[in-house]
């Protein structure tokens, strides 16, 4: 049922932790099944450096936090508004309907990040 990288984001999470000294964090979750992703990030000028994760959910929602820290390292802010759910999915081997919700919840996390700090530095 899962994708080889799929399983190997599952069971060697990358960036996985809390990130002290992050620029920004948001908690995103979806009530429909209870998975809760916390996404911190280091910016330094309009990079961002370093990305972490922690993830209480399926085993979908915990390789897309994964593999979504090592899509925004070094990418600017302006390049992190391009990483969609689709795009995720599709870096995992494409995910079947019944758990694309892992990819929509870090396409979640990013877009309210992303929000959060334009709102910050107007």
């Amino acid at each position: 049922m899962f994708s080889d990288a799929v399983l190997d984001h599952f069971q060697n999470p990358r960036n996985a932790g809390e990130l002290p000294g992050a620029d920004a964090k948001v908690e995103v979750s979806n009530p429909v099944c209870g998975d809760v992703l916390q996404l911190a990030v280091r910016i330094e000028g309009e990079r961002i450096a370093e990305a972490r994760f922690l993830c209480r959910g399926c085993t979908t929602s915990i390789a897309c936090a994964s593999l979504l820290t090592e899509e925004l390292h070094d990418r600017t802010l302006a390049e992190a508004r391009s990483v969609t759910a689709h795009s995720l999915s599709q870096s995992l081997g494409g995910l079947p309907a019944a758990t694309f919700h892992g990819a929509e919840l870090a396409a979640d996390a990013i877009a309210t990040m992303l929000r959060n700090i334009a709102a910050k530095y107007r």
